[in-house]
């Protein structure tokens, strides 16, 4: 029976989850690829390492040119994580010949262009179905099996991180200080957390999956950005009173002015099937004018979750091998134009401190309105001395007014602060 080979750059976490599949399975995996599919070499940096899992010492290598220049191989899988040297590396083995899977986000949402267009000139695979959302399938459903769609809408829970935070702060009350320390002992967050609470780990992969969703080129640059620093225990508690969740989400749109990209809190409302994502599991939400609604669940991240995606794509990639033939490469045959985020439609919550006296609020709702901001709710439940907090949710406005109409609030003298605002989703 002919044998597939694989090399493999790195094995860390994700890495280790791909050769438990590869070689556990391999007798289930020969049967449904016609071929055995065998790790032949592996790319780590240390060889004399101890190792959690059980592996011939034979099969590593810590020179990159045993896997990428090696016509032995047929298939690299790149878990090594980064940008450089993995770039190159993978760069050249597309070149080589070679298909190739990776779980590179970061690799994937800024340099897509250029791997799709090495892979093109060689006629081989670029596949990256584990690089969003761990073991859930969304890529591979995006390109092919709701590739008759036009898809209007994607919405989706897309970081474990700051998932696993929200749910704690919302079913504890505490404070984001609190659960980001407990995160970080449990090791759902890194020493420097910046990338998952800052929202740039869910923008990198909402690029790819805007790419996908609108064939269209969306770059991280594109995507507007805003993490979970502000969130506090009194936004969690008044979301909860007005019927809502609070949930960091990746958006993205077509509308009839262009595409909509973009990272932040929601308000989302408790009926929504986001609402009931919790812990570190991740959720995408999308709307396609054909199948209409359809979410995809799972967990966003881990060894095996994670290396059963790149393990699916590695099936992929030796199948077509075997036919001499490729999948779907690069489905970015549109340019669309790219909106910012003065440009959208939303409500919003607003929380502002202002002075405990007569006539406040009349003064900040006529602010809101010179700028054609409408008032749908209106709450004041604090108050501390000369101070009171007041809670509002706006009707749907355009994102530019908004802005303008808080412009008008700050200036008045009987507003201290405002303290919070977040857009409100899914209704």
């Amino acid at each position: 029976m002919q044998v597939i080979r694989v090399g493999m750059l790195g094995l860390g976490t994700v890495g280790r989850g791909v050769y438990k599949i590869l070689t556990g399975n391999q007798d289930n995996i020969t049967s449904k690829v016609g071929a055995t599919v065998e790790i032949t070499r592996i790319l780590v940096r240390d060889l004399s390492r101890p190792r959690p899992v059980k592996i011939d010492p034979d099969l590593l290598t810590d020179n990159p040119a045993d896997i990428i220049e090696s016509p032995e191989i047929d298939i690299v899988v790149e878990v090594m994580g980064g940008l450089e040297p993995t770039l190159d590396y993978v760069l050249t083995a597309l070149k080589n010949g070679k298909s190739v899977v990776s779980a590179n986000k970061d690799m994937v949402a800024m340099y897509g262009r250029e791997l799709f267009a090495a892979a093109r000139e060689s006629g081989v695979d670029f596949l990256f179905e584990g690089s969003v959302g761990g073991g859930i399938p969304i890529i591979r459903p995006l390109k092919v099996c709701l590739a008759a769609n036009r898809i209007q809408e994607i919405m989706g829970i897309i970081n474990g991180t700051t998932n696993y935070m929200l749910t704690k702060m919302t079913r504890e009350g505490s404070d984001y200080q609190q659960v980001l320390a407990e995160a970080q002992q449990m090791g759902y967050a890194e020493a420097d957390p910046s990338a998952d609470v800052g929202g740039l780990d869910a923008a990198r992969k909402l690029a790819i999956l805007a790419s996908i969703a609108f064939n269209t080129r969306v770059t991280l640059n594109d995507v507007y950005v805003e993490g979970i620093e502000k969130i506090g225990a009194q936004d969690i508690a008044y979301a909860n009173e007005l019927g809502y969740i609070v949930k960091l989400l990746g958006i993205a749109k077509e509308t009839a002015e262009g595409i909509e990209a973009r990272v932040h809190p929601c308000f989302v409302p408790h009926h929504h099937p986001l609402a009931s994502v919790n812990d570190v599991f991740n959720a995408i939400f999308v709307r396609g004018d054909a199948v209409g609604e359809a979410m995809f669940y799972g967990r966003g991240a881990g060894e095996l979750p994670t290396g059963s995606a790149v393990a699916g794509d590695v099936l992929d990639a030796a199948r077509n091998r075997l036919r001499g033939t490729c999948g779907i490469n690069c489905t970015c045959y549109e340019q669309k134009m790219i909106k910012s985020i003065d440009q959208i439609n939303s409500r919003y919550y607003i929380r502002l401190n202002v002075q405990d006296r007569p006539g406040v609020l009349a003064s900040i709702a006529y602010a809101f309105g010179d700028k054609e901001v409408s008032l749908a709710t209106v709450l004041q439940k604090h108050t501390r001395g000369e101070q009171a907090e007041i809670v509002l949710i706006t009707h749907q406005v355009r994102e530019r007014n908004l802005q303008d109409s808080l412009k008008l609030v700050q200036q008045l003298s009987s507003v201290y602060t405002i303290s919070n605002v977040i857009r409100v989703e899914g209704e």
